[in-house]
C-alpha cells in the first residue's frame, strides 16, 4: 500500500469518527489542525486502524505520533513485517 492511499484510507476512518465526509489529512496533519480530533476520537482511531490494517501499535507508538505521516509509516512498517 502506497503513502497516498494510506492518507486517502486514514481520511475516510476519521472521516467516519468525527462525520466530515469532507476530511483530508496529509502527512503533516497534527490533531490539533483537525476540530474534534480529541483523545476520545484519538484512541478510536488508532483502534480502527489496527483493526482495519491488521496492525498493533505499542503504548509508545502511539505516545509518541506527532503526525498522521508517523502513523502511516509505522502502518507501513508493520504491514511490512506481518507479510514477512
Amino acid at each position: 500500500m502506497t503513502p497516498e492511499k494510506l492518507l486517502q484510507t486514514f481520511s475516510e476512518i476519521l472521516g467516519g469518527l468525527l462525520d466530515d465526509d469532507n476530511l483530508s489529512l496529509t502527512a503533516d496533519t497534527r490533531r490539533h489542525d483537525v476540530p474534534e480530533w480529541d483523545s476520545f476520537n484519538y484512541v478510536n482511531f488508532i483502534v480502527t486502524v489496527e483493526m482495519q490494517f491488521g496492525v498493533k501499535f505499542s503504548v509508545s507508538d502511539v505516545e509518541s505520533f506527532q503526525t498522521v505521516g508517523e502513523i502511516a509509516n509505522r502502518t507501513i512498517a508493520l504491514m511490512h513485517l506481518r507479510s514477512m
